[in-house]
């Protein structure tokens, strides 16, 4: 019987990288990063609601977001550009925004606890997981048949069943993984990529099962549509549901951002440091959790922002938390709103769901880092 044994991870010394800004506090980094990415996702913003059907000047758009805001931009906010570009388009932005920023800032948060960059809740399972309880709670309850329209409000008792079996999907699916990974106390990169692809295999094979035995042909559309990642038709009900969960989350992990910190130089440091670890692990995993799974239960399995973003900021930033986590928030919400525009745009005036086109980046990007950390993964 052949047996598989995965080494650990390479110790040999490594300089430290230097980053773009390295020679700046964490407050200045913090202003300087989170002003570009504010302009960027507003820049984002306006060129994503400019697009459609009924094309619209940049200026215009910006104009009408502005007074949105409350700054007086002279806008007649009874003109059929301002109540396309509020009304209509808008609230599936901030949609895509928030679900964006959660996604990012949760692949940062379990970037850091897993202590390596390919981290990610959808490359772990834990956005698998939480499709799985979707699904379960479309397919197999009947008084939950409708509840994925959402139109019960954001106070409606059958609204919030979905988010929360998604949460339960990936608590679980996160645990699973976690508990596999884990060699001698520490989490080993190989064995954390290999459980998440058995994991998602699994669940990927129970939700076609479960889609398969589903006689509801209504319920089987909303769940092939929500299954591949889309933003279409999300409006300001999406976004309530969400929002304070991914928001709470938010600031919860950010609590934890000096614990993060210490736990990526080790764990065995921040025990000595007066961290405690284990009951850190558990809500870290279980806040990142809750922020995916919010997330995937309105807008579908959108794969790799978490891996993307987080690693690209982590290149200009570092990997301090208390600068990278919130750095991502702004930055996830700003790449998923350019790729939506993007999906929106590529086969106009046909909508391809933007799942595809965070695929289509992530795919490669994912492999680019394999090569990369290729001499840290050995199984013999």
């Amino acid at each position: 019987m052949s047996s598989a044994v995965i080494s650990p991870v390479d110790s040999s010394p490594r300089r430290h990288p230097r980053f773009l800004l390295a020679n700046f506090g964490i407050v200045p980094r913090l202003l300087i990063v989170c002003g570009v990415l504010a302009l960027l996702l507003f820049g984002a913003m306006v060129y994503a609601a400019s697009t459609g059907p009924t094309t619209i000047p940049a200026g215009d758009v910006a104009d009408a977001l502005l007074q949105y805001a409350g700054w007086d931009r002279g806008v007649d906010v009874t003109s059929a550009t301002y109540r396309i570009v509020t009304v209509v388009r808008l609230p599936g932005l901030m949609v895509a925004a928030l679900v964006g920023g959660a996604l990012a800032c949760a692949g940062a948060t379990m970037q850091g606890l897993f202590r390596n960059p390919l981290a990610d809740p959808g490359i772990i399972g834990v956005s698998a997981g939480a499709s799985l309880g979707v699904v379960l709670a479309i397919t197999q309850f009947a008084t939950l048949g409708d509840s994925w329209l959402l139109t019960s409000g954001p106070l409606g008792n059958a609204l919030w069943r979905i988010p929360a079996a998604a949460f339960v999907g990936a608590l679980i699916t996160a645990m699973a993984v976690y508990a596999l990974s884990l060699q001698r106390g520490r989490t080993n990169l190989a064995a954390l990529l290999l459980a998440g692809v058995a994991l998602n295999s699994v669940m990927g094979a129970i939700t076609s099962l479960l889609l398969l035995r589903s006689a509801d042909f209504n319920s089987m559309r909303a769940v092939l549509s929500w299954l591949v990642g889309s933003l279409e038709g999300r409006g300001w009900d999406y976004f309530h549901v969400a929002k304070w969960p991914i928001l709470i989350s938010t600031l919860l992990i950010l609590l934890y951002s000096r614990d993060l910190n210490l736990m990526v130089i080790g764990e065995e440091n921040a025990q000595a440091l007066g961290v405690n670890v284990p009951r850190t692990r558990l809500i870290l995993l279980a806040l990142s959790s809750l922020m995916t799974a919010s997330a995937v239960s309105i807008a579908g399995a959108i794969g790799f922002v978490g891996l993307i973003v987080p690693h690209m900021l982590r290149l200009v930033i570092g990997p301090d938390h208390r600068v990278l986590l919130p750095v991502s928030m702004i930055g996830g919400a700003a790449f998923l709103v350019l790729a939506d525009a993007l999906a929106r745009s590529i086969i106009a005036p046909e909508l391809l769901p933007v799942g595809i086109v965070t695929a289509l980046v992530g795919g490669p990007f994912f492999i680019f880092l394999l090569w990369r950390n290729r001499r840290t993964i050995a199984v013999f």
